[in-house]
């Protein structure tokens, strides 16, 4: 668990670190480098979901031998199933990372939605929901592995 306080927002606990793959933690399938290393780091903090629609078919083979949970999603309603998801674990024990429409309703509903600006680019419409925009998934991981970011960019 990590706990901060964000002046004018309260106080955070945080369980889960939720995630969409292709886009956000991946190119065309394959893991961008350095990501597993801070995975496993963050993973002695937080419980880590991977939640995607697995576009390439990869996200077994490049995670898989990981501690983390990786949950591929069925072909309808992808945004309503990644709502559901974090959901299920208490939205306000989350934080959220990705970067298509359909994590758009994940990024709006988790306690912090950061928006990912990587190869793909990020939906307009998802980017509006976030909490935080990066421009690289390791800075997004870094705000988990150093929540006084999140404090200084999220106090009001």
């Amino acid at each position: 668990m990590i706990e901060f306080n964000v002046p004018g927002h309260g106080d955070i606990q945080i369980e889960h670190l939720v995630l969409d793959y292709n886009g956000t933690l991946a190119t065309d399938g394959h893991l961008l480098p350095d990501v597993s290393s801070f995975l496993l780091k963050i993973s002695k903090l937080l419980s880590i979901h991977i939640i995607t629609a697995d576009t390439h078919g990869s996200v077994k083979e490049q995670l898989g031998k990981f501690p983390f949970e990786i949950n591929i999603l069925g072909t309808e309603n992808q945004e309503v199933q990644k709502q559901a998801y974090i959901e299920s674990l208490g939205t306000s024990t989350v934080i959220a990372i990705g970067n298509g429409l359909n994590d758009r309703l994940m990024l709006r509903d988790a306690e912090i939605g950061i928006s990912v600006v990587n190869h793909e680019g990020a939906a307009m419409k998802t980017a509006m929901e976030a909490d935080i925009i990066c421009f690289s998934i390791i800075d997004a991981l870094e705000l988990v592995i150093f929540p006084k970011r999140m404090v200084a960019t999220l106090r009001n």
